[in-house]
């Protein structure tokens, strides 16, 4: 319930009373059904949140002051991460809740809050892939990294925070004149919070292939899986570079990001991931061919993080940008999931320095892990990077 404000002197009715005394014993409950952000009405409240996928509480400043509270709790499947917006939020639990999971939000000042676990899930502990030591955000954490297909082996059940980044599409070629390819998309990342109490199978995608001259196009960057009886995450793979007609979604793998158009072709298309457990996951579009110049730039690939660059004169457009996980795991910036460089007469750069740059003859393909396209070529494009999957837990 929130606060009311009384003047001196004044007479209380039976009714605000018992609201009072009521509020004592069992607290105002809000339910939620989808990712909320809390308000300033929600002190002294319990927010409930009820969803079978998995959901947010966003914490931002300036609402509350020091010496607040409320209590948030999960009743729904889906795991509820409290989140930091503006405001800043600290624990020496876990702020991912699964269900039946919940504790008190208590404010140190308008801008700060410590979350005080009420019981529920805590951290798991597992083995696979290379085992390293993190801290992020003053958090220490054990890092598992897949770089190819591996078991998650868990030792202990719990909350386990999984990083997916699916494979980078290829780029395609051309004529050897006057049609030139376009660079391949990057890959979808996805990131989630998951309680698993059984070993997860770790399914690492392959790079698309780059296509050689006007045979077709690259293919598809194929997607990153981590599943078991219990939970199953993807992250989609890359969309391929164009010959002929444009880059193109497919919807049977519902890629990260577009490969972009050849020299002549309409621009590639980003898509909007429809898979229930990627959460509306959305990639970018690829650049458009140019048809000016013969030969014309091609476009470069979609990534994650920007739209591919157009074909400008007889030069490539460059790969759209990457996505930073070092939020994730931690130290210096590294970029996945970033676009292929289109071909041309000078080949367009790779995105964030991870993407394929595109070529005048022959592209070379994407580094394996990167999760991102290949360039596109007058004559053969290359491969794009294979996609790398991370699980972490604290420590």
């Amino acid at each position: 319930m929130a606060i009311q404000d009384f003047t001196a002197g004044q007479i209380l009715t039976a009714a605000q009373m018992d609201t009072l005394q009521a509020n004592d014993y069992n607290w105002t409950v809000s339910t939620k059904t989808a990712s909320y952000t809390l308000v300033a009405a929600d002190k002294g409240t319990r927010v409930v949140m009820n969803a079978a996928g998995a959901t947010t509480i966003t914490v931002n400043d300036s609402l509350f002051a020091a010496g607040d509270t409320l209590f948030i709790q999960n009743i729904g499947a889906g795991t509820c991460t409290i989140t930091a917006g503006t405001a800043t939020v600290t624990t020496a639990s876990s702020l991912a809740l699964a269900q039946w999971g919940g504790g008190t939000l208590y404010f140190t000042s308008a801008g700060a809050a410590i979350f005080f676990s009420g019981g529920g899930a805590t951290y798991g502990v597992a083995t696979g892939g290379s085992s390293s030591s993190i801290t992020v955000g003053g958090v220490n954490y054990t890092l598992l990294t897949f770089t190819s297909d591996g078991t998650l082996t868990v030792t202990k059940s719990g909350l386990f925070d999984v990083l997916l980044c699916g494979a980078g599409g290829g780029g395609s070629g051309g004529n050897g004149s006057s049609v030139i390819g376009g660079g391949g998309g990057g890959g979808a990342p996805v990131q989630q919070t998951i309680y698993l109490t059984s070993n997860a199978a770790v399914d690492v995608g392959a790079g698309g292939a780059g296509a050689t001259g006007l045979s077709g196009w690259g293919t598809l960057g194929f997607p990153c899986v981590i599943g078991s009886s219990q939970i199953n995450i993807q992250a989609a793979g890359g969309g391929f570079g164009s010959g002929y007609t444009g880059g193109t979604i497919n919807t049977s793998f519902n890629n990260g990001a577009s490969g972009g158009g050849a020299s002549g072709g309409a621009s590639g298309y980003g898509s909007t991931i429809g898979n229930a457990y990627l959460d509306g996951v959305t990639g970018k579009n690829g650049g458009t061919g140019n048809t000016g110049a013969s030969p014309g730039g091609a476009g470069g690939g979609g990534g994650f993080g920007g739209v591919g660059g157009n074909g400008s004169g007889s030069t490539g457009g460059a790969g759209g940008a990457g996505f930073d996980v070092s939020a994730f795991i931690g130290g210096s910036a590294l970029f996945k999931c970033a676009g292929g460089g289109g071909g041309g007469t000078t080949g367009g750069s790779g995105g964030s320095s991870v993407g394929a740059n595109g070529s005048s003859t022959t592209a070379s393909a994407a580094a394996a892990n990167t999760a991102s396209g290949g360039g596109g070529a007058n004559t053969t494009g290359s491969a794009g990077g294979s996609g790398i999957v991370y699980v972490r837990f604290k420590v």
